[in-house]
């Protein structure tokens, strides 16, 4: 039995050297930092240890203002986004015809770069003066005034995040969903119809708590890539962020290393580790949600 169990971690160490050297290592280190004032890089000096970064950026406007663009981003985005790849999966598993054509057509946006499907959005949404954009022309047969929705006002840049946000996550969460709803058994809605269940009985009752795995796994997947988002704000709304109030956590921490107002490694460290407490407290929050609702 020990020779067993002595092989069982001789097989482990390669996996742990790995995330001890990269994930590990580096959230030590990034801790350490979090708490040194005055760092800097060039000289890998400070002059002191405190709280003062994480005094700074629970001031400072511009990460106020990012985490409630993430905050904002997570909380339309995830629901929505999960409920909507429930109802086509649910959809597409009914058609039997041509299905996998369908699940071919749905999952072709999550291959696409996503820089490249930042700039159709824009060019769709964005006024100009030469044109309103391809949404507003749309709006404007029912009445509705042009928007400028890259560069006019807040509600209506984050709209358009949230929107593309959703388009981009979709492709992936119908995947899994559709796999997942493939594999119920027949022989349970077999029986029910003899019951004469109602289908949305059906749904609620045998459905869902046999998805419930993978729903609680693209929740959980959902909320951690929301949390990280950045490059999708980036490819609406270029690289200045902040002067389009559209930043996120992660945009804050790149542009306080290297952005305009980059080279206070400190201050990111505390920010990525103000982003690690939160990520960490919902997946916990979840994970205690999960033992009542998910069904393995």
């Amino acid at each position: 039995m020990e020779q067993k169990s002595a092989k069982g971690w001789l097989y482990l160490i390669p996996a742990i050297l790995f995330l001890g050297a990269f994930m590990v290592y580096p959230l030590i280190d990034v801790f350490v930092y979090s708490f040194e004032e005055g760092y800097n890089s060039a000289s890998q000096t400070f002059f002191g240890t405190g709280v003062y970064n994480y005094s700074y950026i629970l001031h400072d406007p511009y990460f106020l203002q990012a985490v409630k663009n993430t905050f904002i981003l997570v909380i339309a985005t995830v629901p929505l986004s999960t409920l909507i790849a429930l109802g086509i999966s649910y959809g597409l598993s009914s058609i039997k015809p041509l299905r996998e054509l369908y699940q071919t057509v749905f999952f072709l946006p999550y291959v696409t770069n996503t820089l490249a499907v930042g700039l159709v959005f824009m060019i769709l949404f964005r006024k100009t003066p030469y044109t309103d954009g391809l949404v507003n022309l749309i709006l404007g047969k029912f009445g509705v005034s042009p928007i400028d929705f890259i560069d006019g006002p807040y509600w209506a840049k984050m709209l358009v995040l949230c929107f593309y946000t959703i388009w981009v996550v979709l492709p992936f969460k119908i995947l899994i969903l559709t796999s997942a709803l493939a594999s119920v058994s027949e022989e349970y809605y077999s029986a029910a119809k003899i019951d004469g269940t109602r289908p949305f009985r059906i749904f609620r009752k045998i459905t869902l708590p046999m998805i419930s795995p993978m729903l609680f796994y693209l929740i959980i997947t959902g909320f951690i890539g929301a949390f990280k988002a950045y490059s999708d704000a980036v490819a609406l709304f270029g690289t200045n962020l902040n002067a389009a109030e559209m930043n996120t956590i992660v945009g804050y921490v790149y542009d306080m290393l290297y952005g305009d107002s980059g080279g206070y490694p400190s201050y990111a460290s505390a920010a990525a580790i103000v982003l690690f407490a939160i990520v960490l407290t919902i997946t916990c929050i979840n994970l205690m949600i999960s033992k009542k609702h998910v069904h393995y």
